[in-house]
């Protein structure tokens, strides 16, 4: 079984990808991007990727700023780890 997407209704805002994260970003922001992912060793660049597409991904969600400020002010509603891997069981997908 694979796993599935969080919200199966909507497309991918952001391709996972270094081209498609540069294309998400402003002119400053794609600089500083393709800078971490140019210096990074070979192994920490899947690293660099994740959090620049989380980056990309939030910029380009209509509700990316009310997340943010949610967050940083620490009221965005969290779950714990323990109660999503219930969920994926109970919805008999693999949580390895």
């Amino acid at each position: 079984m694979t796993a599935q997407p969080i919200h199966p209704h909507e497309p991918e805002r952001v391709p996972r990808n270094a081209e498609g994260i540069a294309a998400a970003l402003d002119g400053a922001r794609r600089m500083e991007f393709y800078r971490e992912l140019l210096a990074a060793a070979p192994e920490e660049a899947e690293g660099v990727l994740r959090r620049w597409w989380c980056e990309a991904m939030l910029d380009t969600d209509p509700a990316g700023e009310r997340l943010t400020a949610a967050a940083l002010d620490g009221t965005l509603p969290t779950t714990a780890v323990a109660d999503l891997i219930e969920r994926r069981r109970a919805a008999g997908l693999p949580v390895e």
